[in-house]
């Protein structure tokens, strides 16, 4: 039924336009996306002078500039908020719309930002030094910052009783209902009420000292999925404190002695005799750097010996600096010359920050960041207690961050990118899987037709790439995207070396989706009966008006 009022919603002289021929039903239901008769017709007209008139295409025109109801901007600001503000909401009743579109951009971005303000208003008052507001940021932007350890807020005896509550009851329903092939509709809902209240016991408030806040600043954004993303606790290095110099006793003594050359009355005291050098009996002295070098430099030999026989010991001395390094920005607590460097992204691809990839790193990161001392003096200690998968663990999330795969002209480096090739085998990567699809924005939109046509014609086959060669760059790639989002298709640098899902697409008749499949509908003078039954309406409408 709301179809067909839809239908009849449309423009008039658009609805005489199809009574008359003049368009397909296809066509009349694409016009319903919008419900400005003003628009369809200005769309209309365009269309009279376009080459390509299809459907798509009429939604494409209604809907550009609009904001994606799956957007996050339009996730952060919530639909309803934005409609109780006078916004307009752009529904597609026949075709999947992923909620619609928000016409009005500005009214979305001015809630964007008066919304961020007042969270950001919110975090200022806790008394950071700085705060930087912004629906989004590039990947990396808290490289080179030291972050504060907070001290995360222990669960008070009612809230871990109403935790170990919730436990209980999600182990029940999970134990219980482990055999049965579809879980009745009040049982899920329950399950996953449960999990989100537990997800929430696991994300405890961090208290950080008064005064490291004072010099330290917080990141608010947007994350993926539309909620606020607030990064408390990072250090500028020029609001970091001045290190003081570590002193040794000679080093103590010198100030003394100079003092003491000096009278009461302030007056130099120049002594005529050369000091004896003390007897062995007087007294220990200082050891002589001279000395002190040559013996310590015995002593790294020996350790550098005894720790080539130490397998165990040498990787937890490796896993000590590299993450001193990593999360206390610092390794003068080592021994160990070892280095690792994390690059920053100089060129930001569109959705970096924002990608599965991303977002994986980050609470991997942080779930590491509150498993370790806030000291790094007892960080050794602690490693030394951890059991073997936990130490294998923090390693592997250490030695990642210093993957560096990014290829840049001015930077030559083929056997770097020779050994990603096989680091990509070896951790089986499959970028499809890790959910990179390829968009207007990120890929197809970037490239001649020739490629966007060959990459159709390798996920779809060769029929479904002929079907879009007629259209124009934007059209093609428009159309591109959604052909080939869910079929697993990457663009060369992507794919995985003997990856078969990832190497390989396919080609010819045999890779072709027919309609029952869900394939590509060549648009046609046939209708389906519900088509049909959908025209009688829109003329019976017509007729009655």
């Amino acid at each position: 039924m709301k179809q067909r009022l839809k239908l009849a919603s449309v423009s008039p002289t658009l609805l005489d336009v199809y009574a008359e021929d003049g368009m397909t039903l296809d066509q009349l239901m694409a016009f319903t996306v919008s419900g400005d008769h003003e628009r369809q017709e200005q769309v209309f007209e365009r269309l009279q002078h376009a080459y390509d008139k299809q459907p798509y295409a009429i939604r494409r025109m209604l809907t550009e500039g609009a904001v994606r109801a799956s957007e996050k901007r339009a996730q952060f600001i919530g639909i309803d908020a934005y409609v109780a503000a006078g916004g307009t909401v752009l529904r597609d009743l026949f075709q999947g719309d992923d909620g619609g579109w928000l016409q009005d951009v500005a009214l979305v971005d001015q809630m964007v930002t008066d919304k961020l303000k007042a969270e950001s208003d919110a975090i200022a008052a806790e008394g950071w030094r700085w705060i930087e507001v912004a629906p989004d940021f590039a990947y990396g932007h808290t490289f080179g910052l030291r972050q504060l350890r907070g001290e995360t807020v222990p669960l008070t005896a009612e809230e871990e009783a109403t935790r170990d509550a919730f436990q209980a009851e999600f182990d029940r329903l999970s134990e219980e209902y482990q055999d049965a092939d579809d879980l009745p509709d009040a049982v899920d809902e329950r399950l996953s009420e449960l999990e989100t209240a537990l997800e929430g016991f696991q994300s405890l408030p961090v208290v950080f000292d008064q005064a490291e806040i004072g010099r330290a600043g917080a990141f608010v954004s947007i994350a993926h999925d539309g909620q606020l993303r607030i990064e408390r606790g990072y250090v500028r290095p020029e609001d970091e404190l001045p290190v003081e110099p570590e002193t040794d006793a000679a080093e103590e003594e010198a100030p003394r002695a100079a003092a003491e050359s000096f009278d009461s009355a302030g007056v130099e005291v120049v002594a005529h005799e050369p000091m004896a050098e003390p007897e062995e009996d007087e007294g220990l002295s200082p050891i002589s750097d001279r000395l002190m070098t040559e013996l310590t430099s015995h002593r790294t030999l020996g350790l550098r010996q005894a720790l080539g026989e130490r397998p165990d010991v040498a990787f937890l001395a490796a896993l000590h600096v590299m993450t001193l390094k990593t999360f206390y920005h610092y390794g003068s607590d080592s021994c160990l010359e070892l280095d690792l460097k994390s690059v920053t992204f100089g060129t930001q691809a569109p959705g970096l920050n924002d990608s599965a990839s991303a977002e994986a790193i980050r609470a991997r990161h942080e779930s590491w960041a509150k498993a370790l001392p806030k000291e790094s003096a007892d960080l050794w200690a602690v490693l030394q207690e951890w059991d073997g998968d936990s130490r294998e663990s923090l390693f592997a999330h250490v030695v990642s961050l210093s993957v560096n795969a990014v290829h840049e002209a001015w930077n030559r480096r083929p056997r770097a990118f020779a050994h990603a090739d096989r680091l990509a085998q070896a951790v089986e990567l499959d970028m499809a899987a890790a959910g990179w699809k390829p968009t207007v924005v990120n890929f197809l939109g970037r490239v001649t037709k020739a490629r966007i046509l060959q990459a159709v014609a390798e996920a779809k086959g060769p029929r479904a790439a002929d079907r879009i060669a007629h259209l124009k760059k934007g059209d093609m790639a428009t159309e591109a995207e959604t052909l080939l989002a869910d079929t697993g298709w990457l663009p060369e640098p992507l794919r995985t070396p003997g990856n078969g899902s990832a190497d390989t697409a396919p080609t010819g008749a045999a890779g072709e989706q027919t309609t029952a499949e869900g394939g590509e509908t060549a648009m046609g003078d046939q209708m389906t009966s519900h088509e049909n039954e959908l025209a009688d309406d829109v003329s019976h409408a017509i007729a009655a008006e």
